[in-house]
C-alpha cells in the first residue's frame, strides 16, 4: 500500500513489532489521546491569537511555530512514559529510535500556516507503524471536534461512527483535493498539472492540510486527493484511514520537477486521475 511504501520505507522500521486486533486497538486507544491532548493545548493557542513564528525550515514560506513544538513536545513527553522502548519520528523533533519495532509518527500540527493566519484549518495526526506499515492512526480536528481514527483490521470512524466515502464514477463531477510544495520550482511544474486536471474535474480545493484532506477524502467530502512533497507524518495516518474504507491509495512516483507524491480517490476514478497527475 502506499501508506507503507512512502512511510516505512522513510522510516526504516525495524521487524514487525506485533499486529494482532487486540494490540491495534491498544495503540489505537493511545494515539487518539495523544492527538486530542496536543489538539486541546494548540486550540488553546488557536483561540488566543498570539502564536509567534519561531522560524521559516525549507523556504521563507514552510513556517515553524512555538504551537508545534508544543505540542510535539507534549505528545513525545507521553511517549517515553508509556511506550519508552517505541520509536518517534516527528516532523520538528526528528528521530528517536527505539528497540520495540513499532515507530510513533508524528504531525503535532498540520497546517501551521493556516494556524499562524487564524483559519480554521489544521489538526493534529498520530500514528504508529511496524515493519508493514500503519498500524493504527488518528487524525483530530480541534475547531470542529472531529476525530477520524482506524486500525489495520478494524473499521475507519468519525467521531465513532463509520465512515462512508464517495461513491462517484465520473471525474468529471469529481471534487479533488491537493496540495502544493513550498519550493517554487516545483510549484511551477505543480500548476503546469493544476491547469491540465482543472478543465477535467467538477473543482480543485487546496486547504492546507494534507492530514485532513485525507481524512475529509475518506468522509467523502472529496472524491479523491493527491499530492507531491509529502512526508510520513503527513500521510501515515490518513492513508490507513482511507484504506479502512476501501479507497485506492497509490503511490505517485518522482519525475522531472515533481518530487514522490500519494493518491486516494474513489476506485472508480484512481486510474485515470493517475494518468493525469502522474
Amino acid at each position: 500500500d502506499a501508506g507503507a511504501a512512502i512511510g516505512v520505507n522513510q522510516l526504516e522500521t525495524e521487524g514487525a513489532g506485533g499486529s494482532g486486533v487486540a494490540l491495534g486497538e491498544d495503540l489505537l486507544e493511545l494515539a487518539v489521546s495523544l492527538a486530542r491532548d496536543g489538539g486541546a493545548l494548540l486550540l488553546e493557542r488557536f483561540e488566543g491569537g498570539c502564536e509567534r513564528v519561531l522560524a521559516s525550515k525549507s523556504t521563507p514560506a514552510d513556517l515553524v511555530s512555538e504551537a508545534d513544538l508544543a505540542s510535539e513536545r507534549l505528545i513525545r513527553e507521553t511517549l517515553a512514559r508509556l511506550r519508552p522502548t517505541d520509536a518517534i519520528l516527528g516532523e520538528e523533533e526528528g528521530d528517536t529510535r527505539g528497540t520495540s519495532g513499532l515507530t510513533w509518527i508524528v504531525d503535532p500540527l498540520d497546517g501551521t500556516v493556516n494556524f499562524l493566519f487564524s483559519i480554521p484549518q489544521w489538526c493534529v495526526s498520530v500514528a504508529v507503524a511496524d515493519g508493514n506499515g500503519s498500524l493504527a492512526g488518528a487524525i483530530f480536528d480541534p475547531c470542529r471536534d472531529e476525530l477520524f481514527c482506524a486500525t489495520r483490521e478494524g473499521a475507519a470512524l468519525l467521531n465513532g461512527a463509520p465512515l462512508v466515502p464517495s461513491e462517484r464514477a465520473d471525474l468529471a463531477t469529481a471534487m479533488v483535493a491537493t496540495g502544493f510544495a513550498y519550493d517554487a520550482s516545483v510549484r511551477a511544474a505543480q500548476a503546469e498539472v493544476f491547469a491540465h486536471l482543472l478543465p477535467r474535474v467538477r473543482d480543485i480545493r487546496r486547504f492546507g492540510s494534507a492530514a485532513l484532506d485525507l481524512a475529509w477524502t475518506a468522509a467523502g467530502r472529496y472524491d479523491a486527493y493527491f499530492e507531491r512533497t509529502i512526508k510520513p507524518w503527513d500521510i501515515a495516518a490518513g492513508t490507513l484511514i482511507c484504506e479502512r474504507v476501501g479507497l485506492t491509495v497509490e503511490e505517485l512516483a518522482e519525475r522531472e520537477g515533481l518530487p514522490l507524491g500519494v493518491l486516494a480517490a474513489v476506485p472508480a476514478l484512481a486510474g485515470r486521475l493517475s494518468e493525469l497527475v502522474a
